[in-house]
């Protein structure tokens, strides 16, 4: 698995070569290659900022001798009016780079916002928020990252770091009691050190999971569970399998959730109803000194 430096840095080269193409010729046309310059992140509404550390490895990727200062950090409060960070490089550089520094930043931090509201729902509970795989193709490394800066907890990346039984694989397999001993078997013939969790979707899949379950499986998702049903199948699991509540939580019902008792609650939200948050990148212009006449 490559390092999250390492896929950035796939990433930003694959969005320039998107963006760019041949060249960024609204630059080259009216902006001497040698000529340097400063910008600055303004800020135009209220949230949680991410993204600024990306923004600086942009730059720098770019332009290794780029000047990046930072003013504010990833996961502080930012309020309209205040400045993230300034850059001094290129200007071609800065104009290069623009484009995807904001798409960058404002789709995570409408992402951070959007997570800090929610955890800000769960203080004084035992429950903790985790993403989920509905992510935007080929971004969900800066997806799930804001996350993390908003507060939450990243559920599993992909497909290849956990096995997540879910109805279609459970229905396919012929059951619960399949799905779970066939992955089981699989993870011990292969010598793989992957984590079994499985969705049940009623009372009697629970009891299911907890007869046939045991040392194989560590996680039970309790799939659109009302809070009733999740407190009867919390007694019945007794602590023997991490849990997770899963399907049609929001910031109005994920406190009623978290009064359960429930080890995690997954809301695909996070990501994919976050609302990208407005920030622009502008010039800095020094005037020239007037000349003194002596």
């Amino acid at each position: 698995m490559k390092s999250f430096d390492e896929q950035l840095q796939h990433l930003v080269t694959e969005a320039l070569q998107e963006d760019v193409g041949d060249g960024d010729h609204s630059t080259l046309s009216c902006i001497p290659s040698a000529q340097k310059g400063k910008a600055v992140l303004k800020i135009k509404q209220d949230g949680i900022l991410a993204g600024v550390a990306v923004a600086e490895k942009i730059f720098q990727l770019v332009e290794p001798s780029a000047i990046f200062s930072k003013i504010k950090n990833d996961g502080d409060a930012m309020f309209y009016g205040e400045n993230a960070f300034e850059v001094s490089a290129s200007i071609h550089t800065i104009l290069k780079c623009e484009r995807l520094v904001l798409n960058c930043m404002q789709r995570m931090s409408g992402i951070a916002t959007l997570t800090h509201q929610f955890t800000k729902k769960l203080e004084g509970y035992y429950t903790k928020l985790l993403d989920t795989r509905k992510t935007t193709p080929n971004f969900r490394l800066l997806e799930k990252e804001a996350v993390k800066i908003g507060g939450g907890i990243n559920h599993r990346f992909g497909l290849y770091d956990m096995i997540m039984l879910k109805d279609n694989h459970i229905d396919y397999a012929g059951g619960i009691e399949n799905a779970i001993n066939k992955a089981y078997d699989y993870v011990q013939t292969n010598y793989i050190d992957l984590k079994i969790e499985v969705e049940t979707r009623s009372i009697d899949d629970v009891k299911k999971v907890c007869t046939v379950g045991k040392g194989k499986v560590f996680r039970v998702m309790l799939d659109n569970f009302s809070p009733e049903e999740m407190i009867e199948a919390l007694k019945i699991i007794d602590g023997v399998f991490e849990t997770e509540a899963s399907g049609g939580i929001n910031l109005n019902t994920i406190e009623t959730f978290a009064a359960t008792g429930v080890d995690y609650v997954s809301v695909g939200g996070l990501i994919h109803q976050a609302q990208s948050v407005d920030l622009s990148l502008k010039a800095v212009i020094i005037p020239p000194t007037p000349e003194v006449e002596l």
